[in-house]
């Protein structure tokens, strides 16, 4: 095989020694290929990958030791620092830990304290860990869990780190995202292009529940041996999902973008992004119509319409209470009159006459109050279901919420299937492992990791998030 000589810049004169073993062992497979020497190719994939990520660690120590100052004085930020002493410090990377020598310094106007500049320059997360790395890191636990995350890596061969790492690095990057949610949300809806075909928004909010961990009393007098020190109790308390979803002229989804917050978060914000995002995207077009959909429960609406109304929007506004939940609680109540044959002809009745006639809303309110009255005595599951299904429909008819043939002929989706999805994908299969439990800040870091994932909105975020530039670091006259 022919050689070649290969110019090294003087900064990277460090790295020839382990390029010229790569070069050699590549050399090697080589020549062995073409003796027609018989080897294992996996083995050969993994040797590879180790001689890359060495290489990869050895320029990053090269980049890092670079960003290294020992002058007496810096400006960091604008403010004058003096240097304390001279370390080592470890970083971490895709590929593994680096380790650099490193002067720590402290700010003149104060007492205590120190700051690491190659920190600061690269933006590190927790303060020794590469951005992208963190990133990656988190990508891998608002996926699944910790253990999960640490098995993926590994068979990856990247990120070996172990659970602990994985689940402390996830925490700090969703702590930060909720720190500066709010101008990391205007930038992502900013950028966000709408699709040609949408011709509307609809906005959904719903609620799911997810266990969670409370502390538990513990009981009084001695306690037994091997008792809990601190005992907990699982117990269960709803997150709330948002959706704001793009849909064309047949109602059909053409992009959802999902928002969560967990029982203890604030719900005031996650109604602001909604609207914030909405005059966005109408900003970008504003033929496109806006609609609110959600199930029937008041505590929704009463938060939606804090913000969602024709002035605030200064467009029309259509409300719609899910059409499948109607359809459940009207079906429940012909249940109590009829057999399941003849309740499902009546159901099929009453789904097409809502979504043909603008008047079916009142025609089945009609139909559903005399039930009350010829009611035979009964239990009181049916009891209820009647009056249920009755009060539902008088609710929500009143509030202009059943006019489901004028959404059609607009175009308009009378399904809330996007928010219910949503529950399900975002909290449904992350949250509720077998006997999981949550504590209330790592589940809120989690399920916002997740929730941009799940809007395709993950790598631009994590740019604005992690990618900035960093501090800007002077030597100090």
């Amino acid at each position: 095989m022919e050689s070649m000589v290969l110019e090294v810049p003087a900064a990277c004169k460090k790295l020839a020694r382990t390029l010229e073993i790569y070069f050699s062992f590549v050399a090697d497979l080589c020549a062995a290929g073409q003796r027609n020497d018989r080897f294992c190719y996996a083995d050969v994939e993994h040797a590879l990958a180790m001689a890359a990520a060495q290489l990869e660690q050895d320029a990053h120590a090269l980049v890092l030791r670079s960003m290294a100052r020992d002058e007496p004085r810096l400006l960091i930020g604008g403010v004058a620092h003096r240097v304390l002493l001279a370390s080592e410090a470890t970083y971490y990377t895709r590929t593994g830990p680096v380790s650099v020598s490193r002067c720590l310094y402290r700010s003149l106007d104060e007492a205590q304290g120190s700051v690491d500049p190659i920190a600061l320059r690269i933006g590190a997360v927790r303060g020794y860990w590469c951005p992208a790395t963190a990133a990656a890191m988190a990508f891998l636990v608002q996926q699944g869990t910790v253990r999960e995350a640490e098995h993926t890596a590994q068979q990856l061969g990247v990120l070996p780190y172990s659970d602990t790492s994985f689940h402390r690095v996830t925490h700090a990057v969703g702590t930060l995202y909720q720190t500066q949610r709010e101008a990391v949300e205007e930038q992502l809806i900013a950028a966000y292009q709408v699709p040609a075909r949408a011709t509307g928004i609809t906005v959904s909010l719903d609620r799911a529940a997810v266990p969670m961990e409370e502390p538990r009393a513990r009981p009084r007098g001695r306690p037994k041996k091997g008792a809990a020190k601190r005992p907990v109790s699982r117990v269960w308390h709803m997150a709330y999902c948002a959706t704001v979803t793009l849909h064309d002229a047949q109602g059909e989804k053409v992009h959802t973008i999902r928002y969560g917050r967990m029982p203890q978060g604030d719900t005031t914000s996650l109604v602001s992004a909604l609207f914030a995002d909405v005059q966005s995207l109408r900003r970008q077009r504003p033929d496109l119509l806006v609609e609110v959909l959600c199930d029937g429960a008041a505590e929704l609406w009463n938060l939606l319409e804090t913000e969602f109304t024709q002035e605030a929007l200064g467009t029309a506004l259509r409300r719609l209470v899910d059409l499948w939940h109607l359809l459940e609680k009207v079906g429940k109540a012909y249940r109590c009159r009829y057999d399941e044959q003849r309740t499902s002809m009546e159901m099929q009745r009453w789904k097409m006459r809502l979504l043909n006639h603008s008047h079916a809303a009142a025609e089945l309110q009609a139909a559903l109050e005399p039930m009350l009255a010829r009611r035979a005595p009964r239990t009181g599951d049916d009891k209820d279901a009647v009056d249920e299904a009755v009060t539902f429909v008088r609710n929500q008819r009143k509030a202009g919420r059943m006019d489901y043939a004028a959404a059609r002929r607009a175009g308009q989706p009378v399904g809330s299937g996007a928010v219910e999805a949503t529950c399900k994908s975002m909290i449904g299969v992350r949250f509720k492992r077998a006997g999981a439990r949550w504590k209330e800040d790592t589940a809120a870091a989690v399920l916002e990791l997740r929730a941009l994932n799940l809007s395709d909105r993950w790598n631009l975020a994590m740019d604005l998030l992690l990618g900035q530039n960093g501090a800007d670091v002077r030597r100090a006259a």
